[in-house]
């Protein structure tokens, strides 16, 4: 029996928000198993990996779905207190991923060990200086006069765009980061490929929804 279109509607409705509320879940419980895993303050190093993923697994994520009809957790707010809350969770993700990035290249100082040899360290680099211009760019948003030839609609897709590469870019760093010594060396056997399963899930229920804000951007325009 086929289905109607407004049960189909339904549907998938239903399943965008079972998929966002994995995606916040994963987004807390990766980042927590992380520090079970670290144990920060046992050393210099044991910073690195909770800052890394509190940045890109958890305040990333939570910033981007803020923006979700169906799994924001401030659905019930106005736009104007989301674009707030957005930005204050951006620039903390930008503060552990900084702080983060400071610590592994001092610890790797303090060893003797060279920087930014791995695929892992150039991502990461790579990843941080990204977010780094992605949040200057978001200050376009705020002040869109400083743009005279771009209209707002514009730079909200752009923003959107250059905001999933970024998040993109996290995901594939913390993914190489679990290829590393450290952590293949701690998290072993189904474990490992349940780690591994974490920034996909997430990355795919982002993409998902800037695709659908997209094209709910373009069906307004006709």
């Amino acid at each position: 029996m086929a289905l109607t279109a407004e049960t189909e509607s339904r549907l998938y409705r239903s399943l965008r928000a079972a998929a966002g509320a994995a995606a916040h879940l994963v987004a807390l419980g990766f980042p927590t198993a992380v520090a079970m895993l670290a144990r920060p303050g046992s050393s210099l190093f044991s910073w690195h990996p909770l800052l890394m993923t509190l940045a890109f697994s958890f305040l990333m994520t939570e910033a981007l779905l803020m923006f979700s009809p169906e799994t924001s957790l401030l659905r019930s707010f106005s736009r104007k207190v989301k674009v707030r809350v957005h930005w204050a969770l951006q620039l903390l993700a930008l503060l552990c991923a900084f702080l983060g990035l400071g610590i592994i290249t001092y610890n790797k100082h303090l060893n003797g060990k060279a920087h930014f040899v791995t695929w892992h360290g150039l991502m990461g680099l790579l990843t941080v200086l990204y977010a780094g211009g992605q949040c200057g760019g978001g200050v376009l948003l705020l002040y869109p006069k400083l743009m005279k030839n771009w209209t707002l609609a514009k730079l909200k897709l752009y923003h959107a765009t250059s905001g999933l590469v970024g998040y993109l870019l996290g995901c594939a760093s913390l993914m190489l980061g679990m290829c590393s010594l450290w952590f293949t060396t701690s998290v072993t056997s189904i474990s490992w490929y349940l780690a591994m399963l974490c920034p996909l899930i997430t990355s795919l229920v982002i993409m998902n929804q800037v695709s659908n804000a997209y094209l709910y951007r373009k069906r307004s325009q006709h």
